[in-house]
């Protein structure tokens, strides 16, 4: 049995504290905003020049002009706030966000992340990806563990170009949790009904087993 969606943004929720500013990556990682632990203080940030985003809206809910970096529709809050993109990036570059949690097509065992551009296939750029590898305290990838054909996502050396060199910390995927220290992988949790053998069988990166 491996982690639902919701299950992967439930676990990645829980790498989130009280009074954290957090950006979420298009795709999967917005939907973490669903799962943020009740009577916790956490303010999500938006590239596209929001801090203090709520979770998505119901059909009622909707307003077409509240919308995130991925074009999808939200929710505001009492104390949002709205800005224009270059003060949003002031923030992120600065280094004000404490954490960002990500999307990504392919991770190495020492970080390095890849998750804009795949050969061949029409791109309209890198977007704010690289200001928040470079800015962002702490970096969490949220994705499926293989690639629709059974590849391998995390891997010896990224294959494609790179976002950020040695930048996360962190990857969920639906078979388990791994922690990067000292450009070393660390598998430090496995889902539920998952065995070590499935997950070394799907991973081509070498790692370190801490689970018990």
């Amino acid at each position: 049995m491996t982690w639902s969606r919701d299950d992967m943004c439930k676990r990645a929720a829980k790498e989130l504290h009280d009074g954290a500013y957090v950006n979420l990556g298009i795709g999967m990682p917005t939907l973490v905003a669903n799962f943020v632990p009740k009577g916790m203080e956490v303010t999500l940030q938006s590239e596209n020049g929001m801090l203090g985003m709520g979770p998505f809206p119901t059909e009622e809910q909707v307003d077409a002009d509240l919308i995130n970096a991925g074009k999808q529709t939200i929710t505001e809050l009492s104390d949002s706030s709205y800005f224009d993109s270059a003060t949003s990036f002031g923030m992120i570059r600065g280094g004000h966000i404490d954490l960002a949690i990500l999307g990504a097509l392919q991770v190495s065992q020492k970080g390095d992340l890849a998750n804009w551009m795949v050969p061949g296939k029409m791109v309209k750029g890198m977007g704010g990806a690289m200001d928040l590898v470079a800015g962002v305290k702490r970096i969490i990838v949220l994705m499926e563990h293989n690639t629709k054909d059974g590849g391998p996502k995390i891997v010896k050396q990224c294959s494609l170009p790179l976002t950020g060199v040695g930048v996360v910390d962190q990857i969920i995927t639906e078979l388990g949790v791994f922690i990067i220290e000292n450009n070393a992988l660390k598998l430090v949790e496995l889902a539920p009904g998952i065995t070590l053998d499935e997950i070394t069988k799907r991973t081509e990166a070498p790692f370190i087993s801490q689970t018990t």
